[in-house]
């Protein structure tokens, strides 16, 4: 095996065990909605977060999406990530106006403004690595 195929491999792992982390808290707080905080809330702030759990959890699946043929998806790999890194930036605009959240939500933070960059980068090198060798657009 290659290196870029082993490179393309790790990546294709680290997608499918990284995208767990959005499809399980996403399908958690479509089930049973803001619980999982502990607070009451309104019925319109509970569908309003059953409905970003529902957008959550279809992202994870969609990072699922690219991991066959991870080398060919950057379009899309892209757009997940601009859709994460936006969700984390709000997140980082409400812990400088409400205080900091739980070490969970810190978590999250991480892994929407730092981890999920640097996946999307790593993708993009193994999608220009792939595309020099095999002519693949």
């Amino acid at each position: 095996m290659t290196a870029i195929a082993r490179q393309r491999k790790l990546l294709q792992q680290a997608v499918a065990l990284l995208a767990i982390v959005p499809v399980a808290a996403g399908l958690y707080g479509v089930l049973f909605g803001p619980s999982m905080t502990g607070d009451a809330v309104s019925v319109s702030a509970e569908s309003h977060f059953r409905y970003l759990s529902g957008l959550l959890l279809g992202i994870g699946l969609c990072f699922w999406s690219t991991v066959p043929g991870i080398e060919l998806k950057t379009g899309r790999f892209r757009l997940l990530t601009l859709l994460v890194v936006i969700g984390g930036l709000a997140r980082l605009l409400g812990l400088g106006m409400t205080g900091i959240p739980s070490l969970v939500m810190l978590g999250g933070l991480i892994l929407e403004l730092i981890v999920t960059p640097v996946l999307c980068l790593w993708q993009g090198r193994i999608a220009n690595k792939y595309a020099e060798m095999f002519g693949v657009a």
